[in-house]
């Protein structure tokens, strides 16, 4: 799963509030032919990440070529089950990437467009948050 070799800092704050608005980079396609691109804001584990790059390769039957554009880089901290308040925080548990409205996430070529249209769908069902598949041709599939 991805995570950072050597975070700056190992606990961090949770602020949502810097998730408003749409995102400006990252929202055209760079590498691929076909996208998934995330229509809302929110948090996405490194779990939720690997599920959709282990879809895509499976539908895409290991071929063409895959890219990843997010990194889960914000730890999430949680304290064990039934104990007491205080006694500070908890440690790392998951890692998140925060996701504006607007960013792609996978990006794909090298297959047939009914293939990459599968994978990226079958992707998007494995993220939480509403996502749609563009094309380089600027159309939506």
């Amino acid at each position: 799963m991805l995570q950072p070799k050597k975070p700056r800092h190992r606990k961090q704050m949770k602020q949502v509030s810097h998730l408003n608005g749409t995102e400006t980079r990252g929202c055209d396609l760079a590498f691929g032919d076909y996208g998934l691109k995330v229509l809302e804001s929110g948090w996405i584990t490194a779990r939720q990440i690997e599920a959709g790059r282990v879809a895509v390769n499976r539908h895409m039957k290991r071929g063409g070529k895959l890219w990843i554009k997010v990194f889960p880089d914000k730890p999430l901290t949680s304290k064990p089950a039934e104990v007491r308040m205080g006694k500070g925080k908890g440690a790392p548990e998951q890692w998140v990437a925060e996701i504006r409205a607007g960013k792609l996430l996978f990006e794909v070529t090298g297959v047939a467009k009914e293939v990459a249209l599968g994978a990226l769908s079958r992707a998007a069902a494995k993220i939480p948050l509403k996502c749609k598949v563009v094309a380089r041709s600027g159309n939506l599939l």
